[in-house]
């Protein structure tokens, strides 16, 4: 299972190539099941506007999935390469997820082998718990689930600065789960258990 979480994911120059460096095939043989943030409409999805974002990094058209989760069924017992979930409002995007019942095909897809790759909320939505997040991301009415899809057995700090590092401190403190900060300059691998910083 490999995990590829940073803050700004292919936006950044840094995170980019690391996502890269450990993909398994030519990106433009690449298959990537692509799951938008909630701002995400059926009608936005329609019009290819996610599909040339991730033409844009150097996908082909044909080889993106992007996921529609009025029609979530579509988009199961597929086989991505890759399952990327973008920035945006982390609790929105992770009720949206799990509103569709697609929480569990997306650890099915990683533990079969799919390379998750997330970007802020995406990198948050892996770990085991996003509460934290409400430090700075809105919370939807009556959202009352904070788990991650837990395939990262720690909580992330995405966008760290010295603003975040009494948060950092205090989350530390509480001995809940292992904490990591991630600068907009940093990602963190997982592969197998194994965490590195590049």
């Amino acid at each position: 299972m490999k995990l590829i979480l940073s803050s700004c994911d292919f936006r950044n120059e840094k995170s980019r190539k690391v996502i890269f460096a450990h993909l398994k095939k030519k990106i433009e043989k690449c298959k990537v099941l692509f799951i938008p943030n909630e701002k995400a409409t059926p009608k936005a999805i329609m019009s290819g506007k996610y599909h040339a974002r991730m033409q844009e990094f150097g996908f082909a058209t044909e080889n993106v999935w992007v996921l529609d989760d009025s029609q979530a069924d579509q988009f199961r017992n597929l086989n991505p390469d890759l399952v990327y979930i973008s920035g945006g409002n982390t609790f929105a995007t992770m009720q949206k997820i799990r509103a569709c019942r697609f929480d569990k095909e997306i650890i099915r897809y990683v533990k079969e082998g799919a390379i998750y790759v997330g970007g802020s909320a995406g990198a948050h939505i892996a770990s085991a718990d996003i509460m934290h997040v409400a430090a700075f991301d809105d919370l939807p009415d009556g959202m009352s689930n904070f788990c991650g899809l837990g395939l990262f057995q720690g909580i992330l700090l995405c966008h760290y600065t010295v603003e975040r590092e009494p948060l950092y401190r205090q989350l530390q403190c509480e001995k809940r789960y292992p904490v990591y900060a991630l600068t907009d300059e940093m990602s963190l691998v997982v592969d197998h258990q194994k965490i590195t910083f590049a």
